[in-house]
């Protein structure tokens, strides 16, 4: 599973139908950050409150010139659901054929109450304007983590 990257690495590359009806790639954000982010599943309580956290954080991501992409395995139709039951306002994509959470490395064995599955590793990657990685978090807890993603963009945007 875990795919080691390090900072200055070409991030793989992704096209991704989005919620509404869209599509995102990497290609079509050149020239901006991309906070991508993976998470489990819709509408779950640890996935909800990080793509809460990320839409009350939007605004600051935008100025800072960065585009904040959530990515699960859930259908359009589930992240279309999703994203109006909690008004969210970042793209949510979806990989229903786990390309992209296989090229990021977030695809493998999880543990849950004793039960093995498998399932997606709630990561984040931060990548630059011309499409390298900056940073990755891994193993992610959703408390407190969109405010240490925006402080690593805005000292990003310092330089």
């Amino acid at each position: 599973m875990a795919k080691t990257f390090k900072p200055g690495d070409p991030a793989p590359p992704f096209d991704l139908p989005t919620a509404g009806g869209g599509r995102v790639s990497l290609a079509s954000l050149k020239g901006k950050r991309v906070v991508l982010y993976f998470y489990p599943k819709d509408d779950t309580p640890g996935c909800t409150l990080e793509a809460l956290n990320f839409t009350e954080k939007a605004k600051s991501f935008g100025a800072a010139n960065t585009v904040v992409l959530g990515v699960s395995r859930d259908s359009v139709a589930k992240h279309d659901k999703f994203a109006a039951k909690h008004g969210l306002k970042v793209q949510l994509g979806a990989d229903e054929t786990g390309e992209v959470t296989e090229a990021y490395g977030v695809w493998g064995e999880k543990t849950l109450y004793g039960r093995t599955f498998m399932g997606i590793e709630r990561a984040t990657f931060l990548i630059d304007a011309k499409g390298k990685l900056v940073r990755s978090w891994r193993k992610v807890r959703v408390p407190g983590h969109v405010e240490d993603v925006l402080k690593v963009v805005n000292v990003q945007d310092a330089k």
